[in-house]
């Protein structure tokens, strides 16, 4: 978590962390954040039933999902679920500002790996 902190910075207000899902969602729904960035795994609730939990809440943030799963099936079950993003962890550095940015305009972002492997499947 210290490492993503990190990464963002000085480029974006970090308003909070967490280290499973169901505290994500009782955080963003206190906090309103303009985006998330979550895992798919996460102890207790998933980041994916995190995603729903967050919409069903009526909750207005973007989630981004940060993972180490390159699997297009995940991804799309991600995608149709209202994420506005799916990055690799190995890309992040390079891709995660790229994706809160595009989020943040209303956009999906998507790493270019698991992008591929989407539009084979």
């Amino acid at each position: 978590m210290e490492e993503l902190v990190g990464l963002l910075g000085e480029q974006v207000d970090v308003v909070g962390t967490v280290s499973d899902g169901k505290s994500l969602v009782e955080a963003a729904v206190r906090l309103q954040p303009d985006v998330v960035v979550t895992d798919i795994s996460m102890p207790g609730m998933n980041g994916i039933e995190s995603l729903r939990s967050l919409k069903a809440s009526r909750v207005v943030t973007k989630v981004i999902f940060l993972t180490m799963y390159a699997d297009s099936q995940l991804a799309n079950e991600a995608l149709s679920g209202g994420a506005s993003g799916f990055v690799l962890k190995q890309s992040a550095g390079d891709e995660l500002m790229t994706a809160i940015d595009e989020a943040l305009q209303g956009r999906v972002y998507v790493s270019p790996e698991v992008a591929g492997r989407r539009e084979r499947a």
